[in-house]
């Protein structure tokens, strides 16, 4: 066992590192974090994010390990979210999926998946197919747009930029030494010697590839708008012929439009390709988004693994990398969060296997007694 309080080098300030920093403070141990980039997370692909928790919606592209960690956050983000001092977005008003005449198909094939998917998971909620006078009760700004489309309860949302500022602050007020503009290695520690950190966390997302050699980028493209004329209720999906579009509202009529992933690491601007098929299915969706105000279109690529699936694994004595949450990462992280806690905790976690989740052990991990 270790001794309590131990102390901790996290690499990376993106959403895992700023989740494992807090909750390692609260716990009365030394954190300190190393981040290549500054407080408002420029360089993590959780600030050009949605933050949608959608673990049924997701299904279509993911495994049921995944919708598992999906249902988990469900319940643990309210809980994360009520420990921290600043307040941050967070609803749970469902997802709605809809459709164009000529994308009736697919989004037949969707509703099958859902079927599937409830049917193996049954705590989620069921699908609901609605018709248009459904559509007109549940989003009211939608009436007469669409002749039908599927509801999913349950599901929900929170603001990731709100997020990010406010675990910010609640490292600085647990005392987390956070080295901004501080780019570290694994190679610049040696956890356990003298003068060193008990334990070193990689949290570095696609800056740890020198590293994990697996990992590469699947660009994503977003739009964030200001709609004063569109009042969408929840996030609502826009069945695509290759993609599926999102549209997250967010506070004050903020909108945050999305869908493209390229298998890229390509940071340069958007396309205007990109630019033109998202807010022309914005459009599509709403006609008020005509009026709506461009605040930004911003490019992020998500760290992915080969298998699209996110992992834990331990490269040497003290040493754990958190990687690979690729466009999940919103929806996952509580679950990896209380991964990480039972690995330092037990040398084991019963929630990775729960989760389907890839834990790999370099030797047995020396259990740390947290309180």
């Amino acid at each position: 066992m270790i001794a309590h309080p131990s102390s901790f080098a996290i690499l990376g300030a993106g959403l895992m590192g700023r989740l494992l920093a807090v909750s390692l403070a609260r716990a009365g141990h030394a954190v300190a974090v190393y981040e290549a980039q500054d407080a408002s997370g420029q360089g993590s692909a959780a600030r050009v994010a949605a933050a949608m928790l959608a673990p049924l919606a997701e299904s279509a592209v993911t495994e049921p390990g995944v919708v598992r960690m999906g249902q988990h956050a469900l319940t643990r983000w309210p809980q994360l979210l009520a420990d921290l001092q600043a307040p941050v977005f967070f609803q749970q008003n469902g997802t709605l999926v809809v459709w164009h005449r000529q994308d009736a198909q697919e989004a037949a094939r969707l509703r099958l998946q859902f079927e599937t998917t409830h049917s193996a998971l049954p705590a989620l909620p069921a699908m609901q197919a609605l018709d248009s006078a459904g559509m007109a009760r549940l989003e009211p700004a939608l009436a007469g747009r669409f002749a039908q489309g599927m509801y999913l309860p349950g599901e929900g949302q929170l603001d990731n930029r709100q997020l990010l500022d406010a675990l910010a602050r609640e490292m600085a007020q647990r005392g987390v030494a956070v080295h901004w503009n501080t780019p570290r290695e694994p190679a610049d520690f040696a956890p356990g010697t003298p003068g060193q950190p008990d334990w070193l966390l990689d949290c570095r997302g696609l800056g740890a590839r020198a590293q994990w050699r697996e990992l590469r980028g699947v660009r994503g493209e977003v739009v964030r708008v200001h709609a004063p004329e569109v009042t969408l209720q929840r996030p609502t999906r826009l069945v695509h012929p290759r993609y599926p579009i999102y549209i997250a509202p967010k506070q004050d009529h903020l909108f945050v439009i999305g869908a493209t992933e390229i298998e890229s690491d390509d940071l340069s601007p958007a396309s205007v390709r990109s630019a033109l098929e998202l807010l022309s299915a914005a459009y599509a969706v709403h006609s008020g988004f005509a009026e709506a105000r461009i605040v930004e279109i911003a490019t992020q690529c998500r760290p992915t693994l080969p298998d699209n699936l996110p992992a834990i694994r331990q490269t040497a004595e003290r040493v754990l990398e958190v990687n690979g949450l690729y466009r999940h990462g919103f929806m996952i992280a509580p679950a990896l969060l209380d991964v990480v806690l039972e690995l330092l905790q037990t040398g084991q976690s019963p929630l990775a296997s729960a989760f389907d989740l890839a834990v790999d052990l370099h030797s047995a991990t020396s259990a740390l007694s947290l309180p």
